[in-house]
Order: C-alpha cells, then sequence, then structure tokens
C-alpha cells in the first residue's frame, strides 16, 4: 500500500502566493508519476501539474509560467509553488502517486484565493 500525504492550501488574496507539498509512503517502488489534479465546485478534476514516468513536467496552460512543480532527490515528495494566484485558482488541489497497477491520492486540501 502507498499512503499519499498533503500539506498546505489555505486562503490567500489574488497575487499572493502557496506552497504545497506532497508525500509519498510505503510501498512505493512501483511509483512512476506523481503531480497534482484540482477540482473547482461543480466542475470535473483536471490536470495542474505533473511530473511523467519519463521524468518530464506538464503542466496545465492556465498555470505555465505562474505554477512550478518540483521533487527532492528521492522522488517520494513533491511540491507545487504557486504564485501570482487568481480568483480562478480555487479549488481542492489533489496530489496523485501513479504505478502500474494501482492510482493512490492523497487527500484534498482547499486553496482559496479572494479578489
Amino acid at each position: 500500500q502507498v499512503q499519499v500525504v498533503v500539506s498546505g492550501g489555505g486562503l490567500v488574496q489574488a497575487g499572493g502566493s502557496l506552497r504545497l507539498s506532497c508525500t509519498a509512503s510505503g510501498s512505493i517502488f512501483g511509483i512512476n508519476a506523481m503531480g497534482w489534479f484540482r477540482q473547482a465546485p461543480g466542475k470535473q478534476r483536471t490536470l495542474v501539474a505533473g511530473f511523467t514516468t519519463a521524468g518530464s513536467t506538464n503542466y496545465a496552460d492556465s498555470v505555465k509560467g505562474r505554477f512550478t512543480i518540483s521533487r527532492d532527490n528521492a522522488r517520494t515528495t513533491v511540491y507545487l509553488q504557486m504564485n501570482s494566484l487568481k480568483p480562478e485558482d480555487t479549488a481542492v488541489y489533489y496530489c496523485y502517486a501513479f504505478s502500474r497497477e494501482n492510482n493512490y491520492w492523497g487527500q484534498g486540501t482547499q486553496v482559496t484565493v479572494s479578489s
């Protein structure tokens, strides 16, 4: 089993910054992709940023240039640095850790950006 634990999030004014952290632990040998999705009220969960199996990064167009995903050397913790936040970034953010066999999700963390 893999446990995915998220920290960070909260309330910030537009233009501000927040940093999310996500750590995978347990049977992590097969984990080959980690990153972040988000889900706003009434909308589908969509990819925000993530590391692919090849180690490259993907970003949603809406966050390019504002958000940066990074990870530690052990590749068990990923971070999402969110700058120049906008009200439309308000959502519940979910960290994922995927292997060939399973998809693991962390608990959601609320990010609220006030205008």
